[in-house]
């Protein structure tokens, strides 16, 4: 059992409160998984750089990571710290470069997650603790998605909490279990997709990347991943441009979506909504099994 939350925004005058929504929607699923959690948040990009989000152990010194970095970046990266993680921008051109460099220097250092917008941050713990710890609340953006976790398959590490990220500006969460990620992760990895846990959530966002690097839109890889994946399951996924709701066909995983003007809400159950504006006008609804949403801003 674990919980799901995303929040897309229409109103650009609530973007500088999604953090604070977003915590508050995240917290409450705090019954649903207290074993550890994560959030995705997508804020302002620049057209030619990408933000790599990183992970290290606590008190890890990320300023001389950075001023390392200032050789494969090809000059001092900006840098934004956020307790055991910190996120870098550097040109795009020289994401590989950093990439390679951060491999064979600092493997000590993981990368979370990549894209010209989104930032991704997990840890162990409570949800309150969580987000309090990166500063959730005081996040801006347009939209964003979170999971608590309770851990069944697999051990409770910051590594195998939620949010995934196996593509640029993509990530996952997940409530469910899927019975054929053994024989996808082997797939996956012969098709050159980079599988780091044992988690069987993290294939599942390594297959949507394989299916949209194929040239699949999200909507059609998800429509895919109905006969592909094996289980049962609750998906949301973050892009650059939107976020993406997926239920498995038997729809045993608990949902419930609101839509207003201002906004369009996920939870895995109602009571994370409730302190949404305007709910009370909402259209309240549980998403159809087998079925793909998705919202996209406008470009």
């Amino acid at each position: 059992m674990c919980g799901i939350v995303g929040l897309f925004l229409k109103d650009p005058k609530l973007e500088g409160e999604l953090g604070a929504m977003l915590a508050s929607m995240l917290c409450v699923m705090t019954d649903r998984g207290p074993d550890s959690a994560g959030f995705a948040v997508y804020g302002a990009g620049g057209k030619d750089s990408v933000k790599l989000s990183l992970r290290a152990a606590r008190g890890y010194d990320f300023e001389g990571l950075a001023a390392g970095l200032s050789g494969p970046a090809n000059g001092m990266p900006a840098l934004v710290l956020h307790g055991t993680h910190a996120v870098v921008e550097i040109p795009q051109v020289r994401e590989a470069a950093v990439r390679a460099f951060l491999a064979e220097r600092h493997p000590e250092v993981a990368v979370v997650g990549t894209g010209s917008r989104m930032e991704i941050f997990k840890e162990v713990g409570l949800p309150s603790s969580v987000a309090e710890t990166f500063g959730l609340a005081q996040m801006r953006g347009t939209h964003g998605i979170g999971h608590t976790r309770m851990a069944t398959e697999s051990a409770v590490t910051t590594a195998g909490a939620h949010p995934f990220s196996t593509g640029a500006d993509q990530c996952l969460v997940h409530n469910g279990s899927l019975s054929n990620h053994n024989a996808l992760r082997r797939q996956l990895k012969r098709e050159g997709i980079t599988i780091e846990t044992e988690n069987d959530s993290e294939v599942a966002a390594g297959y949507l990347t394989w299916r949209m690097r194929e040239g699949a839109s999200l909507g059609q890889a998800l429509e895919a991943g109905l006969k592909d994946l094996d289980g049962f399951f609750t998906f949301v996924v973050g892009t650059e441009s939107g976020f993406g709701v997926l239920r498995d066909p038997i729809a045993c995983k608990p949902a419930v979506m609101a839509e207003t003007d201002q906004y369009v809400a996920f939870g895995s159950e109602y009571r994370a909504l409730v302190d949404l504006p305007g709910i009370s006008k909402a259209k309240v609804f549980e998403p159809e099994p087998a079925t793909v949403y998705f919202w996209e801003r406008a470009q």
